[in-house]
């Protein structure tokens, strides 16, 4: 759909414009960063592992590490997951089935840009993945400091799998007794791909030989409490919703899935993580 190209241009030109007219109106001097390191080191227990609406395990706990590392708006993230037990799934086929497997080693770099409430960030992404074929990933993401936080993040892949991810999110907390928050968040995705690996199912000839997928792809919605437990240290347990926002996304075609990478379903995750900030 040649349209998305020019749907995509538009979004990024109204949000960069939108940015500089916020910094004229307010006329306030670009805020500046601290002089600090600051970071993370975090760990979860899920029910599951979801990416973007596509179940990569089933059946199993899934542990997944965290460290971020950030300095005058530079930031450094790892992001990892370790499988108990891979299961095939329509979208995950294991490296060591019914095996446990640390089958994801992620790398995130980025930089974030504030003008009074508003904050860009562009940053790159390498996924080390083990149960298909690695890949990379840049990316632009507008956020507004306002109640629900509007984040408009896209995605493009520049390397195995060529495609743009067009993801809108929203997040807001509320104190619940005394540092104790209930935390809601939303996001919705939008997906094209560019590449033949794309190719929907055709029962006429029974491969993947249809147009390239392009669709609303996935939706998430998710309840959680941060919890401090101790100076710089928190727990957090968490339940999710993901579900297809379209028909196209939660297609099957004769058995198969119409997109190469599956099918979505109305899936459930829950899990804790654990958080020690710095």
């Amino acid at each position: 759909m040649r349209h998305f190209k020019y749907l995509v241009s538009v979004v990024l030109v109204i949000f960069f414009s939108f940015s500089l007219a916020m910094a004229e109106e307010v006329k306030k001097e670009e805020p500046k960063q601290e002089d600090k390191v600051t970071g993370s080191v975090s760990a979860g227990i899920y029910s599951r592992y979801i990416f973007r609406g596509y179940e990569l395990s089933s059946g199993s706990v899934v542990i997944q590490p965290s460290v971020t590392v950030s300095y005058k708006g530079f930031s450094v993230n790892y992001w990892g997951n370790i499988d108990t037990n891979e299961r095939q799934t329509q979208s995950f086929v294991p490296d060591r089935p019914s095996r446990k497997s640390f089958n994801e080693s992620d790398l995130t770099l980025s930089y974030t840009y504030p003008i009074d409430k508003l904050s860009l960030t562009g940053g790159y992404i390498y996924y080390g993945t083990k149960y298909t074929d690695e890949t990379e990933e840049v990316f632009l993401s507008a956020s507004y400091d306002i109640i629900s936080k509007p984040t408009l993040t896209i995605y493009r892949d520049i390397s195995a799998y060529p495609g743009t991810y067009v993801n809108l999110s929203f997040s807001h907390s509320f104190e619940v007794y005394k540092d104790i928050t209930l935390d809601l968040a939303a996001s919705f995705g939008y997906f094209k791909g560019d590449d033949s690996y794309w190719r929907t199912y055709d029962s006429s000839t029974g491969e993947y030989t249809g147009k390239k997928y392009s669709a609303f792809h996935d939706g998430k919605l998710q309840a959680g409490f941060t919890i401090p437990v101790m100076k710089n240290v928190t727990v957090q347990p968490v339940v999710q919703y993901w579900f297809p926002l379209s028909n196209k996304a939660k297609r099957v075609v004769d058995g198969s899935s119409y997109n190469h990478n599956g099918h979505l379903d109305d899936t459930w995750v829950a899990g804790v993580g654990i958080t020690f900030s710095f």
